[in-house]
């Protein structure tokens, strides 16, 4: 970012208290983060207040700080605003549209109740095919991430990529406010979330308000073989590009990106021939998982909007792997006594579609390497009144996927373990325990050599800290 104070101040109409500095760092709410010519936003959370912290964004380089009230003796310029995080997207929303008038940026976001992460990944390396790419990391999709994403683009900058994320209505809305996309892609209409929509109805009308905010002007990038997406089409204000595995499917455009010949390898990674408009490319993608290939699809098409060609979509997502941490990334680990597993780490995020795709990819990498299945699963958050009936129904997915031994903990996934273990018959052995920790030293002491092990849950369920430990043992490709 390279703006002067009083800039900021104007454009998030907050008062401004000290010289006007020049901003040429980075945008940072974490003080920690701070490097020199930052501004520091300071903002007020559940567990800490970041006003505390502006002394320390000023020792690390800030020049300036976003602020709710003024702090004597700060050592730095000062902009005085009614609320932080509101005006951290109000100061980002005039940054966007100040680059869009100076020149040629268009943004492209991304939403879908799973595979958004993933998609994005793609879709910035796509982009950075055409030209400079700003994209967030890991999923950087909520009201504080996405616009401080927005901001680090500069006039330098070609493509936005950006994920959108929404645990309510009115979420999406608030976003596309900040950032209204230019391309705007929906995956999928799932069971994310239910507590804060209550239905897949629910959910899929917030979700549209991404379609809602796009630019009059855009384009609508519409997942077909996803009953809720394809109705989306009709408010769609411009152009629409639909995505599909089908050979059939609904007429709601003239312009479809398709997957046909699908293939699965003894690797769990697909392979298929992309169809576009100005012809075919094959595509073998070295995410693990089926259901990658409609990932693949929407960045595709998104970037098939942008103007890239077949050939060069073709190319990148077969040479794109996981970009972010903890999504379907496959490890060799070994652990003491010389025993080796195959650990499947998709522990950064769950909900019942994601486990569903990531618990069949685990049953058909099994399958192809006659080995013994493991599922370690931790619970699966925001799913309101459902959220029991959810777990259960998750305990039966690993059942039928026919895993050898199911771990999980914490009361939240108690129904998920309660509902396995009354299956006596299925052959599934249970460990259910109170925390990750002991689960972790339950997971280790079990698992036998040549074992294939999915770890998978919430992030707040703490999966991901599992399989970070089993990486720390030892890991080689």
């Amino acid at each position: 970012m390279n703006r002067q104070a009083e800039w900021v101040a104007r454009a998030v109409g907050g008062q401004m208290i000290g010289p006007d500095v020049t901003i040429t760092g980075s945008v940072v709410t974490d003080s920690r983060e701070a490097t020199a010519g930052s501004l520091y936003v300071a903002r007020r959370g559940e567990n800490a207040d970041g006003h505390d912290f502006i002394a320390s964004a000023r020792d690390n380089g800030a020049v300036a700080a976003l602020v709710e009230r003024e702090i004597p003796q700060a050592g730095l310029t000062q902009i005085v605003t009614p609320e932080s995080t509101e005006a951290l997207g109000v100061l980002a929303h005039a940054h966007l549209e100040d680059l869009r008038q100076a020149g040629p940026l268009d943004v492209i976001a991304v939403t879908g109740s799973a595979g958004k992460t993933t998609t994005k990944d793609l879709l910035a390396a796509l982009m950075a095919t055409d030209g400079p790419t700003v994209a967030p990391k890991l999923s950087f999709n909520n009201e504080v991430g996405l616009p401080l994403t927005v901001l680090k683009a500069d006039e330098h900058t070609r493509h936005l990529v950006l994920e959108m994320g929404a645990s309510g209505p009115g979420h999406l809305r608030m976003l596309t406010g900040i950032a209204a996309p230019d391309v705007a892609i929906e995956l999928m209409v799932g069971t994310a979330h239910l507590g804060g929509f209550g239905s897949r109805e629910a959910t899929a009308s917030a979700k549209a308000e991404l379609i809602k905010g796009m630019k009059p002007d855009g384009t609508a990038v519409l997942n077909a073989d996803d009953d809720y997406v394809a109705a989306m089409a009709q408010r769609a204000p411009g152009r629409i590009i639909g995505f599909t595995t089908r050979t059939q499917y609904p007429q709601f455009t003239d312009t479809w990106i398709r997957a046909e010949n699908i293939t699965i390898d003894a690797d769990e990674r697909a392979a298929f021939d992309l169809i576009t408009p100005e012809g075919c490319a094959h595509v073998h993608l070295t995410l693990v998982g089926a259901h990658h290939v409609h990932n693949a699809l929407a960045a595709a098409a998104g970037a098939y909007a942008c103007g890239i060609d077949t050939q060069t979509i073709a190319q990148v997502l077969t040479a794109s792997g996981p970009s972010s941490p903890h999504r379907m990334d496959i490890e060799t680990v070994t652990l003491d006594e010389g025993r080796t597993i195959i650990l499947i780490d998709d522990a950064y995020n769950a909900n019942p579609d994601s486990m569903r795709a990531a618990l069949t990819a685990l049953k058909h990498l099994g399958a192809q390497r006659n080995a013994r299945t493991v599922a370690v699963l931790g619970a699966m958050l925001e799913l309101g009144e459902q959220s029991e009936a959810l777990h259960r129904d998750v305990a039966q997915m690993a059942l039928d996927a026919g895993v050898s031994h199911i771990f999980t903990w914490s009361a939240d996934a108690q129904p998920l373990a309660s509902h396995a273990q009354a299956k006596t018959d299925s052959g599934t052995e249970v460990t259910y325990s109170e925390d990750w920790n002991e689960t972790l030293g339950e997971l280790t002491s079990a698992v036998r050599d040549g074992d294939i092990v999915l770890v998978k849950g919430s992030y707040g369920s703490h999966a991901w800290q599992i399989a970070a430990t089993l990486m720390e043992s030892g890991c080689s490709r």
